[in-house]
C-alpha cells in the first residue's frame, strides 16, 4: 500500500506560497488541500495566468471549513505546524502517510483548532528574535522531512543527470 501525504493550508492568503507548495506537492506527489477563505483564485485562467504549468500535477482538493476537511478525510496522521506548538517536528514520528496542516500566514491556526489537537502541534526550531519561516519553506521543510522517514517513497533516487542518461 503506497504512504499518502497532504499539505494542509489554513485559510492561505499569499497566491505566491500556494503556488510554490503546489510546486513541491507536484514533485512529490503529495495532495494539496485548501481550507476556504483563499486570499486569491484558483480557477483554471487564474492558475494559467499565473504561469503554473505543473498545477495538472497537484491533486487539489477545497473546502469551505476544517470541519468539512475533516469530515472527509477524517484526523489520521493529522499533524498541526505553529510556532506556537510545545515540541520540535524533529520529535515526532512522521513514517506513515501524513496530513500536514498549516494556519493563514498572518495568523495562524485557531487557538480551539489547536487545543482540540494539543498533542499533535509541533514547530520548527527557529532563533527566539525570529517570529516565523516562509509558509512554502516551512511545509517543504515538514514534508521532506516526512518522506525521509518514509524513505523517499516513489521519488527519484538519483539526479536527474542519470536518468537521463539511462533513457
Amino acid at each position: 500500500m503506497a504512504l499518502t501525504n497532504s499539505i494542509v493550508l489554513f485559510a492561505p492568503e499569499i497566491p505566491q506560497n500556494t503556488g510554490a507548495i503546489a510546486r513541491t506537492c507536484a514533485a512529490t506527489g503529495a495532495s494539496l488541500h485548501l481550507i476556504k477563505p483563499l486570499g486569491f483564485d484558483i480557477s483554471d485562467a487564474a492558475v494559467k495566468r499565473a504561469g503554473l504549468d505543473y498545477w495538472h500535477l497537484v491533486d487539489v482538493h477545497v473546502y469551505e471549513d476544517v470541519e468539512q476537511y475533516l469530515a472527509e478525510n477524517g484526523d489520521d496522521g493529522l499533524w498541526l505546524l505553529s510556532t506556537k506548538a510545545p515540541r520540535s517536528y524533529a520529535e515526532a514520528d512522521l513514517s506513515g502517510g501524513v496530513s500536514l496542516l498549516f494556519g493563514r500566514e498572518t495568523s495562524g491556526l485557531p487557538e480551539p483548532l489547536m487545543e482540540r489537537y494539543r498533542d499533535r502541534c509541533l514547530r520548527i526550531p527557529m532563533r527566539p528574535r525570529a517570529r516565523s519561516l516562509n509558509l512554502a519553506s516551512s511545509a517543504s521543510i515538514l514534508l521532506y522531512e516526512a518522506l525521509r522517514q518514509q524513505g523517499f517513497p516513489g521519488l527519484l533516487q538519483t539526479g536527474i543527470m542519470a536518468v537521463a542518461e539511462e533513457l
